[in-house]
Formats: C-alpha cells, sequence, structure tokens
C-alpha cells in the first residue's frame, strides 16, 4: 500500500487531522504506555500531518525518556497521534491507525516492536 492521503481524529470530533501515510508499515509496541492504548502505530514525517482542529483541546502526556509527546483529546480521552522525532532527529508524528476514517484495522498486517527495551 503506497502512502495515500487520510483524515482522523478522536472520537467526539474535537481533534481532526489530515496525514499523508503509508499504511503497510504499522507497528504494535509493547511498552508500558502502547500495550496498554492497544495502538496500531504508522508513522509520517511531521510535514505531512496537518492538524485541522483541536489544538487547544489536546492534553500532553509524557513518560520514560519524555522524546514523545503523546497528545490525546482532553474531552473523549481518545490519542489519536502524538508528535516526536526521528533517531536523526527529524520531526515526525505517530499516527494510530485505529483512528484515521474509513480504514479496517484488521486488514492491517503490524509488525511487533520491543518498545520495553528502548
Amino acid at each position: 500500500m503506497p502512502t495515500r492521503h487520510y483524515t482522523g481524529g478522536c472520537q467526539c470530533g474535537a481533534v481532526r487531522y489530515e496525514v499523508d501515510v503509508d499504511l503497510d508499515r504499522t507497528i504494535t509496541c509493547n511498552c508500558s504506555r502502547c500495550q496498554k492504548l492497544g495502538a496500531l502505530l504508522t508513522f509520517a514525517p511531521a510535514s505531512a500531518f496537518t492538524l485541522v482542529s483541536g489544538e487547544g483541546a489536546t492534553t500532553d502526556y509524557q513518560f520514560n525518556k519524555k522524546t514523545i509527546h503523546h497528545l490525546f483529546c482532553a474531552t473523549c480521552g481518545i490519542e489519536s497521534f502524538a508528535r516526536g522525532a526521528m533517531p536523526d532527529g527529524t520531526a515526525m508524528v505517530a499516527i494510530n491507525a485505529r483512528c484515521l476514517d474509513g480504514v479496517d484495522p484488521t486488514a492491517l498486517s503490524p509488525q511487533a516492536v520491543d518498545g520495553r527495551s528502548f
């Protein structure tokens, strides 16, 4: 599946975004946050992500090395995306593929990542 344009956001609609991303590169992670969240993650350069609404509607949570900004809707509690940087310092956005409009998460084939070891 090549990079495609998607819309997505939280459950209540306060947070909405557009992103160009490749869903062939989804992952599951077993770190203390992702395992409990149950997210199917994929990553996009920050330049491929546009927050359409909800800038003031998110709450930021950071843990461990505090390098990823886990942003979740302050109203419904859904974390549809997070902001961080790639190892080379390039700004990126982690997208919860479960929060993309029209995407069937059961059709994806995520790769397991051992986030506990990082």
